[in-house]
């Protein structure tokens, strides 16, 4: 026998159908509608609201969805059996370095499993995390998962929940924690029931639909939906930490914000299990409260993607400044960022015309809550054409940047490919079925980029298929000229910050730069460490000396010790002399 039941307040009446079948169901006084029902395992259900026989509606909590996100649910329970990892006592984000991986285009095959078989690879670059991109069931076959409508079902194209249990048990075995990207500010556009079964959705337009109902009538079971489905994959899968998808799109006026009551049932989990579990957000606030502790009056997340560690890197290393990178590309920019963390704390951003943002505590904030990259899915897909920047840098100045990401007091993050500078781009894509809706996305993006200056017709088009297949990794090329001499400084960078202390340290208060504008050249100071970094094309002299551990093209130290010459594009990291004691 087995209990169905489902939160349906609109409703006048609600009827399972399993196995062929219409079964009624009895509404409590908490609104929700249960019944009991003998069945097999994995039955097929749906649900039937008011007297709309002719459809059959998926469940709100699915736990898989093998025929997509318009059919029937399926009963599923994970086999306990098949878990390996009884002996995992899990990762603390802090001291890790995070890889960002899109599942679809991390193989040929784009498959959990597959992508089990490339775990080996990730452990001998040196990282400790596996960020997935979202999972959730969406329409389609592919796509980068932001448009999810089922979130407690995995995407069966990828292999369905028992391929998600198989890769976090072969993670784990490696040594590898795993985190997943989960989207709780908006619904995608095909498929989305919800609002069917109860007041899940704002009145207030959101930036890409409706809001999620945070604080208005009937919201505690909202909230509870999205509570329950973070648990579910700490709890039921074995995850490591959650990415919280654009969290400045939660809106949420209650005393307690759901960012924060999450924080708490995490903690509370972490307790039970044993094991750290972190919570990750990306916000675009630049706002110290996400990672405040909550005695401090925070919400107590463990970190937040820092984009403007981002922008200062990349505008001062590329020339770019079109868009949001308009305030930085100075080394005076790169200089305050790396030692502060947020670049725009209180001060007038020119891209969004206002004040923006509030400033990190460095005494009291450790810089391992800030998440910092060279790029990632956003910053790679959401240009025009979905360029990498191996496709418009030198192979110095990719080097360069991952010198600043990987020796800052930041928790580094990768993003799948650019270890090696992938030459495959990571276009947007979608495989929208609905005609209507396919053509709506492919106007949409070319009008996006129109407006800035691109012609519509170099724009991929979203819904062919090669823009998706275009977009897989090419791990052949690993081993090739550029991309092999690329992998190798990937991998002594990462060698170095776990071998020395100070490269880890998290205080910001610890960490010095010196630079000079004209000269092109930049110092950041770590412990005895000099990461001295050329950001020019021609060669440059750098007041610093030591003893060079570690760089991309070979420097000259004078014969003083008290300079050294650092090629174009390029970067050296130097020991300081030992001090002689008195």
């Amino acid at each position: 026998m087995h209990t169905f039941e489902v939160w349906a307040p609109i409703p006048s009446s609600v009827r399972l159908f399993a196995d062929g079948r219409f079964h009624d169901m009895q509404r409590g006084d908490d609104d929700w509608w249960r019944t009991t029902v003998g069945v097999a395992p994995d039955t097929r259900y749906g649900f039937v609201l008011d007297d709309d026989t002719g459809t059959v509606l998926p469940d709100p909590r699915s736990p898989r969805q093998p025929e997509g996100v318009h059919e029937p649910s399926q009963l599923h329970v994970l086999d306990e059996t098949k878990w390996t990892d009884h002996g995992w006592t899990g990762r603390q984000l802090t001291g890790s370095i995070v890889y960002e991986m899109h599942v679809g285009t991390f193989t040929p095959e784009g498959t959990l499993d597959s992508a089990i078989d490339r775990l080996d690879e990730l452990v001998d670059l040196g990282v400790e995390f596996v960020e997935l991109m979202p999972l959730n069931a969406f329409n389609g076959t592919h796509g980068w998962g932001y448009d999810g409508v089922l979130w407690y079902a995995v995407h069966e194209p990828y292999g369905g929940p028992d391929a998600l249990q198989r890769f976090v048990d072969a993670a784990h075995a490696r040594g590898l924690a795993v985190a997943l990207d989960v989207v709780y500010n908006h619904l995608g556009p095909s498929g989305n029931y919800l609002g069917r079964f109860g007041p899940y959705l704002s009145a207030a337009p959101g930036i890409w639909g409706d809001n999620i109902n945070l604080d208005g009538p009937g919201s505690g079971e909202v909230r509870r939906y999205i509570l329950d489905n973070a648990l579910r994959w700490f709890r039921d899968f074995h995850i490591d930490a959650l990415r919280l998808d654009a969290v400045h799109a939660l809106i949420d006026h209650t005393a307690t914000h759901l960012l924060e009551e999450l924080s708490v049932e995490t903690f509370r989990l972490s307790a039970h299990l044993g094991r750290p579990l972190s919570l990750i957000a990306e916000s675009d606030l630049n706002d110290p409260k996400l990672i405040t502790p909550r005695p401090g009056g925070g919400y107590g997340l463990h970190a937040q993607w820092a984009d403007d560690v981002h922008h200062a890197i990349h505008a001062a290393v590329s020339g770019e400044r079109q868009g949001y990178y308009g305030d930085f590309g100075s080394l005076d920019c790169l200089a305050y960022t790396l030692g502060h963390g947020f670049f725009h704390a209180g001060t007038y951003s020119s891209f969004r015309g206002r004040v923006h943002g509030r400033p990190l505590d460095t005494r009291r904030t450790p810089a391992s809550g800030l998440v910092a990259y060279t790029c990632t899915h956003d910053q790679v897909g959401n240009r025009a054409l979905g360029d990498r920047p191996g496709a418009y840098l030198e192979p110095g100045q990719l080097a360069l940047k991952a010198a600043l990401v990987l020796t800052s007091p930041f928790t580094p993050m990768l993003f799948m490919g650019e270890e090696w500078g992938a030459s495959t781009p990571f276009r947007y894509f979608t495989s929208h079925p609905e005609p209507e809706l396919a053509a709506a996305v492919v106007e949409g993006r070319r009008r996006e980029f129109a407006e800035h200056g691109w012609d519509a017709a170099d724009v991929p088009d979203p819904q062919a298929p090669e823009t998706f297949i275009g977009s897989k990794l090419r791990w052949d090329e690993r081993d090739e000229g550029g991309h092999a001499r690329l992998l190798e400084c990937y991998r002594a960078l990462i060698a170095l910050r776990r071998d020395r202390a100070e490269l880890a340290d998290p205080w910001l208060e610890h960490v010095h730069v010196t630079y000079d504008e004209d000269e092109k050249w930049l110092v950041v100071h770590r412990g005895a460490l000099r990461v001295a970094c050329n950001l020019g094309p021609d060669p440059v002299t750098v007041p610093v000396g030591g003893k060079p551990l570690l760089w991309w093209d070979e420097p000259v130290v004078n014969r003083t010790e008290s300079a050294v010459l650092i090629p174009g594009w390029s970067f050296a990291i130097l020991e300081a002399p030992e001090m002689p004691r008195r």
